[in-house]
């Protein structure tokens, strides 16, 4: 099975008053095909991981690959076209455009990559139409539930058909009835080809992964298979 990431002696430090590590020399491979859950307690690196795997941070030292190709984080530009093309991103609070209709939420991250606008709207019709938006995709996304905002959310992480899904927190804001049926669209999403990370600190949805990691003092403590349910 393939690595589609591969991280290598991953250090990353802050430094605020003093210096604090928050992963030391972290190793794993994440494979395609798979969903992971990655837990931990508040402050263990979590969203900290999340956002160098998704190429909004940069690690202090050690070395990433992704699919195949090792990341200079130097090439910023080139970076952030990889990132739009190959990784969809799942905020806990959405980070939707509250001005912004629904439909209009979703085919702009298209528009990052292609300039075809006509085609962008068609295909985020047809994403919000799967996760049953339809009757919503001209409303303003502050006029929506927070269920019906983080599944929004979803489609606009799918717009370009990404390798990997990094989902930090996704039902973190939500009851546990929205809950459940953001997770069950998230576990939908897996196919052979790609990669789903989510971080989460409820362990029932950490449980429906293939792979459950738990970063503890910066480093990746254990691994156990779980099953989806």
């Amino acid at each position: 099975m393939n690595n589609i990431i591969e991280l290598k002696n991953i250090v990353k430090n802050y430094h605020k008053k003093k210096k604090i590590r928050v992963l030391n020399r972290l190793k794993f491979s994440f494979k395609a095909g798979k969903i992971y859950s990655l837990m931990g307690p508040s402050g263990s690196g979590k969203s900290t991981l999340l956002n160098l795997l998704s190429l909004i941070d940069i690690p202090t030292s050690g070395t990433i690959k992704i699919l195949n190709n090792s990341i200079d984080f130097s090439l910023k530009s080139q970076n952030d076209k990889l990132r739009a093309k190959k990784i969809g991103i799942i905020y806990q609070d959405n980070n939707l455009l509250n001005d912004f209709t629904v439909i209009e939420n979703v085919y702009l991250a298209r528009l990052s990559l292609e300039e075809n606008k006509e085609k962008a709207i068609l295909d985020a019709k047809k994403l919000i139409k799967k996760l049953g938006l339809s009757n919503r995709e001209n409303h303003l996304s502050s006029e929506l539930s927070g269920g019906e905002m983080q599944r929004v959310a979803i489609a606009r992480a799918l717009i370009n058909s990404p390798d990997i899904i990094l989902a930090d927190e996704p039902t973190g804001s939500l009851d546990m009835k929205n809950a459940k049926e953001v997770f069950k669209i998230l576990l939908k999403l897996k196919n052979k080809n790609r990669l789903i990370i989510f971080a989460t600190h409820n362990r029932f949805f950490a449980n429906m992964a293939d792979c459950k990691i738990e970063l503890i003092s910066g480093k990746i403590k254990k691994s156990t298979n779980a099953r989806i349910k």
